[in-house]
């Protein structure tokens, strides 16, 4: 065997000698943090006196969901959680598990708790893909303390994570990682990893790679390890050009990666074209994101969010259309639902704008934190007994319909506030609702 092909094989995890199909361990699994002083990123759930770093100064844990991109570190908590607090761990993937798997884990971790009085931590990758059934199984495990559940998606949980199952869980949204953590990550792992280190390895071009990265640590781990594989690393220290890097990620870079950071800047563009009533770029950038195989279910929620927030009652109708047409996809499927998210596109990007609605209900919400103790008025309280009647509530209410244009001047807000909250646009259907409004509101509007 030749001296560099030696060196290869260290330099990757196989002793040298061994045979070419030995596994080995990749360096992001290598060089894994153990506790969270090592971890970088998630300040707000890590730092000082943040919810997961108590916790474990507590030596308790709830069972919790981690919704956040690859590579931000949710698999490492779970197994941090379960070597800081002692807990026996077990890890099942969504992918591949059914309702036979969850069964048998839950059976080993009552084993344990019965046998060796050991809790168990249980680890579900990809958690937001277990049907209906699978969701709950872990119920009565939950509930009797048999397992503390860590989940791991990538997809909002209160979309595909079931009510039942969601009231016994908190959840915990992870962030992407800035470039500067996956800098660290990776400075730490060429330089204390056991195989890396002693080639003293160099990168040129830093932007490059965490441009590549996308907040995935992962990635840039996985991107250096593959740019080494065709480096000479016999002269030390070796060193990863930005051509080299470039050689080995354009081969490795797919078109459109639904995890990675082209997820998120091709659906801000989408959503950008669609805000921007151009059709063809809208369809354009949805027509990526079916070629990359990103589920359509995806798609069409943020088309139900955005005829609300983009259009609201400058066409009303968007909404009913965009509820549809996700109704479609359900029920439907791709290759066909192909067709009902085109039709919601078009529609959507060629609808009248305004964002009235949207930016009412942030002031409103913002209005209503400063003003929790106003009260309500006396005549429009609910006064379903006698007593009640008797002492005032609902005294003085004028009843719209018994008025002409079925309207009355009337307060229903407390006395000391008179706040305005909703500016209908001159858009499409919503200047109805704005000249209707001024007539009737001469004061506010």
């Amino acid at each position: 065997m030749s001296a560099d092909r030696e060196n290869q094989e260290e330099l990757f995890g196989l002793p040298a000698g061994s045979k070419a199909g030995s596994r080995f361990q990749p360096l992001a699994e290598r060089v894994r943090p153990r506790n969270l002083d090592e971890m970088y990123g998630q300040d707000h759930l890590i730092g000082a006196d943040a919810p997961l770093r108590k916790f474990i100064a507590q030596g308790r844990l709830p069972s919790m969901i981690f919704w956040g991109p690859p590579g931000s570190g949710k698999t490492t908590l779970a197994e941090i959680f379960a070597h800081s607090l002692d807990f026996r761990f077990d890890s099942l993937s969504a992918v591949d598990a059914g309702v036979r798997e969850v069964r048998k884990a839950l059976e080993l971790a009552a084993s344990a708790q019965r046998m060796e009085g050991r809790q168990t931590l249980l680890f579900i990758d990809e958690i937001h893909r277990f049907n209906k059934a699978q969701q709950d199984s872990l119920l009565h495990a939950i509930e009797q303390g048999v397992v503390v559940l860590v989940g791991a998606t990538t997809e909002n949980p209160s979309f595909e994570v079931n009510p039942a199952l969601m009231s016994r869980m908190q959840v915990y949204i992870l962030e992407p990682l800035e470039k500067h953590d996956i800098e660290k990550v990776v400075r730490r792992a060429l330089e204390n990893d056991r195989v890396i280190a002693p080639y003293r390895v160099t990168i040129d071009d830093w932007d490059f790679l965490l441009q590549f990265a996308g907040g995935d640590a992962r990635k840039a781990l996985n991107a250096v390890e593959a740019a080494l594989s065709m480096v000479d690393i016999s002269k030390v220290p070796v060193r990863l050009s930005r051509k080299r890097l470039e050689h080995v990620l354009q081969k490795k870079l797919p078109v459109y990666d639904k995890k990675g950071e082209s997820h998120y800047d091709i659906i801000s563009a989408f959503i950008k074209s669609l805000r921007g009533s151009d059709p063809d770029a809208a369809l354009f950038w949805f027509a990526r994101m079916l070629e990359g195989g990103e589920d359509p279910k995806f798609i069409a929620r943020r088309m139900v969010i955005f005829a609300s927030e983009d259009i609201g009652n400058a066409d009303p109708y968007a909404l009913t259309l965009a509820v549809s047409v996700f109704h479609a996809v359900e029920v439907i499927g791709l290759p066909e639902a192909r067709i009902n998210l085109a039709q919601g596109v078009t529609y959507l990007a060629g609808a009248p704008k305004s964002n009235a609605s949207y930016r009412a209900i942030n002031e409103a919400q913002r209005y209503a934190g400063e003003h929790q103790d106003s009260s309500v008025p006396m005549h429009l309280r609910n006064a379903p007994t006698k007593f009640m009647k008797e002492s005032g509530y609902g005294k003085g209410y004028k009843y719209p319909h018994d008025y002409p244009e079925h309207f009355v001047r009337e307060r229903y807000l407390p006395e000391e506030l008179d706040p305005v909250f909703y500016h209908p646009t001159q858009e499409g259907r919503e200047k109805h609702i704005r000249d209707r409004l001024e007539k009737l509101w001469k004061d506010r509007y």
